[in-house]
């Protein structure tokens, strides 16, 4: 089974930058996708990335430009790279994987069979 655990969350400036990791087992990078969402103090969810194990990337509108999803070489960690991180990014962050690879990459997210425990991001104005 997969377990995935996400670190790299903290408090930073608007305008700073961030970089969230993804420790994934039980993850095969050549099959399904992975991808990132965030759940807002009102509790509601966005998906914001995903890539595929050929390194295929799409984001959402509201990060694209900023954020920059990708895994290192060894495809055991997932990355979010978090630039120009403005006050309405402050969520919980958390990774996400499908078995099952989209043919839209964002699905992956939204029909995630797994998530981890999450990262808190803060960003003060």
């Amino acid at each position: 089974q997969v377990q995935l655990v996400e670190s790299g969350g903290g408090s930073v400036q608007s305008g700073g930058s961030l970089r969230l990791s993804c420790s994934a087992s039980g993850y095969t990078a050549s099959s399904g996708c992975m991808g990132w969402f965030r759940q807002f103090p009102n509790k509601a969810r966005e998906v914001i990335a995903a890539i595929d194990g050929n390194g295929n990337t799409n984001y959402a509108d509201s990060v694209k430009g900023r954020f920059t999803i990708s895994q290192d070489n060894a495809e055991s960690t997932l990355y979010l790279q978090m630039n120009n991180l403005k006050p309405e990014d402050t969520a919980d962050y958390y990774c996400a994987h499908s078995p099952v690879r989209y043919d839209h990459l964002l699905t992956c997210v939204v029909r995630a069979q797994y998530w981890g425990q999450g990262t808190q991001v803060t960003v003060s104005s």
